[in-house]
């Protein structure tokens, strides 16, 4: 699936920051940002919570795809996020690469570059497989 907006049944925080598909599978999920005023923090830099939170939603919606006709459902267990270059405007891009599919886990590697392509963060995220809750 390729897309440049967000798919109608996805909700919430990820369209509050903007975020946009450009490519998804269960083996890799690009997304990208349009930075604005909203995305700053006081000192005029990115705000590290929004490549933390891109990271998050491009990995939780990899493993979902590779998941769920199996009848589970993905979320967030790990994220550690290691800040490389400020990024004070243009366009952030995430790029989610999975390294491991586990029964009960899968890691990711997110790459977060600026719009030059200069790598801007660095994150892990394991993301855990869980059964449909029954409440679901």
């Amino acid at each position: 699936m390729a897309t440049s907006a967000l798919p109608e049944d996805v909700t919430g925080f990820d369209r509050l920051y903007g975020l946009r598909l450009l490519s998804t599978t269960p083996e890799e999920v690009v997304a990208e940002v349009e930075i604005g005023d909203e995305h700053l923090q006081p000192f005029g830099i990115v705000h590290g919570g929004l490549f933390a939170a891109m990271a998050e939603s491009t990995t939780s919606l990899g493993t979902y795809l590779g998941v769920k006709d199996e009848g589970k459902v993905a979320m967030g267990l790990s994220n550690q996020t290691s800040f490389l270059r400020p990024v004070s405007g243009g366009t952030v891009r995430a790029t989610a690469r999975r390294r491991h599919r586990g029964r009960t886990t899968w890691v990711w590697e997110v790459d977060v570059t600026d719009g030059d392509g200069k790598l801007c963060a660095l994150v892990r995220m394991t993301i855990a497989v869980r059964e449909v809750p029954a409440s679901a």
